[in-house]
């Protein structure tokens, strides 16, 4: 494997900007968690989702309309189409698409809250995984494309396989807390890594696997496996990065699915949302360092 040389890394990930979004609405449990699991690494976060669940609106992108109803789990009130928590500021929503809340949450709320863009742009972890095919249609991954194509801002998009969407006000389940502090991990080593965090037009898909009562019950439980999006066609694809002893990377869904607590990091290029390619996955390959392991052989 490629890997930068320890002493050029920082002890700790910096402190950075983050905009938060997803397509299962500002209010669902997970983007609340993960909320809380990057502000606790240190960062600055500020949450810009759509005030309805959004899921499979892909990359559609409109201006915000007035709200005929309450939010999604009556989280606000009918009357506006953008709005906050009466306590936490941080905490926004835009009645549209997520496109639209990310790009809200880039071109306004980061001028409000950090002084100028973001560093980052993060959305999900969606409900339910995004893996192959899925990418095309998911609103959790056009959010983030459009951070790293449109608006050049390095992204990541976070899925986990586990639970039906569930209000912030309910208990946190396991897996939710799980998967956010897994995606902060994440995080903190594209970050650690150093500027640029991700070459342009470069997005990282993350898929989280199934936690239950039994089995992937512990962050120190997972590894990380780099992936492809999309199945590759004999003697028609090109090679990947060479790792782990070879030139082709598994699938996500070969990773996602397979017995153990394998999560899946995929290179994409935003503008397509299709797989990078090897040189592009190297760049990554060499940031994400020790993250990362082999599948077992079968």
């Amino acid at each position: 494997m490629h890997f930068l040389p320890l002493v050029l890394l920082p002890l700790a990930a910096q402190a950075i900007n983050i905009v938060s979004s997803n397509d299962d609405g500002w209010a669902e449990k997970n983007i609340r968690t993960l909320y809380d699991s990057l502000t606790a690494a240190g960062h600055q976060v500020v949450i810009s989702g759509p005030a309805e669940n959004q899921s499979g609106t892909g990359s559609r992108d409109e201006p915000p309309s007035n709200l005929t109803q309450p939010c999604e789990f009556n989280s606000c009130p009918p009357g506006r189409a953008y709005g906050h928590n009466a306590s936490q500021p941080h905490w926004n929503y835009v009645n549209s698409y997520p496109v639209t809340s990310m790009k809200h949450g880039i071109q306004s709320l980061a001028s409000n809250f950090f002084g100028g863009p973001p560093d980052l742009a993060v959305a999900g972890p969606n409900v339910g995984a995004n893996i192959g095919l899925a990418v095309f249609l998911s609103g959790t991954v056009g959010a983030t494309t459009y951070a790293a194509n449109e608006a050049k801002i390095p992204a990541i998009a976070f899925s986990g396989m586990s639970g039906d969407a569930l209000a912030w006000n309910e208990s946190t389940p396991a897996y939710s807390k799980i998967y956010a502090d897994l995606a902060a991990k994440v995080t903190d080593r594209v970050v650690a890594a150093g500027t640029p965090y991700l070459p342009a037009d470069i997005w990282l898909n993350v898929n989280f696997p199934e936690v239950t009562d039994t089995s992937c019950t512990s962050v120190d439980d997972f590894q990380f496996v780099l992936t492809r999006i999309l199945g590759a066609v004999p003697l028609v694809t090109p090679d990947d990065v060479e790792t782990c002893g070879g030139k082709r990377l598994p699938s996500e869904t070969s990773v996602i699915l397979r017995d153990g607590c394998y999560a899946s990091i995929s290179v994409g290029t935003a503008s397509d949302k299709k797989d990078a390619n090897a040189t592009m996955q190297a760049v990554v390959l060499d940031k994400l360092g020790e993250l990362l392991a082999c599948l077992p052989s079968d």
